[in-house]
């Protein structure tokens, strides 16, 4: 069975490793349907690879492939209409070391370094500290041994969080920073959700931006044109559900449909905020109604996008519960 993992997992990183040095080709000659296309095919080969091992190596193994297939569409799309002035050693440092979907700011990689790293870094150290320390109290939530489905409700958030901390807002400052000591004009990826006033700010400047840089370039902005800014941004929400049920549902075989539900709930939000600002209601212009409003549309349909099955199958061991 080792031998076989081991077998696998060279496979795998061979097969990315080609998308990596392949997709520049790609890109130089605007070849964005075949990217699609690899992109699929990618994912297909290596659910196929990894389909009887334990969930969380599934999940990684289809979350870093997709990452890698739609850089290569992301970047295309985003040089579609103008010069190429990535390099391919840029393109690769791109490719392999950061996790946003704009290859731009590493044009000026190897400039002088770029103020703010270092409080990136330590931003980031900081909220692995905080994340570990959520970690820790989920697992004393557990030792309590209370009845099952009160400690579910209980750890399940604390986990999240916790996870969240250490990955979302940690590791991604930390590279953030050590990118812009290097003259790469990289940027935190996660920026003060909290703060967010609408669903629309949430989704489009603070929460995850690499997915909506990738989203804006590979679906909304050519379909916009096509279809309207309406249907064009539920579609790019649509989208965003499917790459989750990739990651969230298909790895524990269940939950299928609820992510996509999930996003298209707040795409319908989002377009439903737009319409009232066109209408000129104000209902958001109150800080309160507009937070409570955020948190409430964020969190109470949150169990359709991270369902039971992948909560016990993934984030519990994961937490090493």
């Amino acid at each position: 069975m080792k031998a076989q993992l081991f077998t696998d997992l060279g496979y795998f990183a061979f097969s990315n490793l080609s998308i990596v040095l392949a997709g520049y080709a790609f890109i130089r000659r605007r070849l964005i349907f075949a990217a699609w296309v690899l992109l699929a095919a990618s994912i297909v080969a290596v659910y196929l690879t990894f389909v009887n091992y334990h969930p969380i190596l599934q999940m990684l193994a289809i979350i870093a492939t997709t990452f890698n297939g739609m850089k290569v569409i992301a970047v295309a799309e985003g040089y579609k209409n103008k010069p190429l002035t990535l390099t391919y050693k840029q393109w690769l440092t791109y490719a392999i070391g950061w996790v946003g979907m704009r290859a731009q700011p590493f044009e000026t990689l190897g400039k002088p370094a770029l103020p703010g790293g270092r409080d990136m870094v330590v931003f980031g150290i900081s909220r692995i500290v905080f994340g570990g320390l959520l970690l820790l109290a989920a697992h004393g939530i557990v030792a309590l041994r209370l009845a099952a489905s009160l400690t579910y409700v209980l750890v399940t958030p604390v986990l999240l969080v916790g996870l969240s901390l250490i990955l979302h807002f940690g590791f991604l400052s930390i590279s953030a920073g050590m990118w812009r000591f290097s003259g790469v004009n990289t940027y935190y990826l996660f920026r003060q959700p909290a703060k967010a006033l609408s669903l629309t700010e949430l989704w489009s400047k603070r929460w995850n931006i690499a997915f909506s840089e990738m989203t804006s370039v590979a679906i909304f902005r050519p379909l916009r044109k096509r279809v309207g800014t309406p249907v064009a941004l539920m579609i790019s929400f649509i989208f965003s559900g499917f790459l989750h049920e990739l990651a969230l549902s298909l790895p524990v075989n269940a939950g299928y449909g609820l992510p996509t539900l999930y996003f298209a709930i707040q795409g319908a939000l989002v377009i439903a905020e737009r319409s009232m600002q066109s209408r000129g209601i104000t209902l958001l212009q109150n800080k309160l109604v507009a937070r409570v409003w955020v948190f409430f549309w964020l969190i109470v349909p949150m169990p359709l996008l991270f369902h039971e099955q992948f909560i016990k199958q993934v984030v519990w061991p994961l937490a090493g519960l």
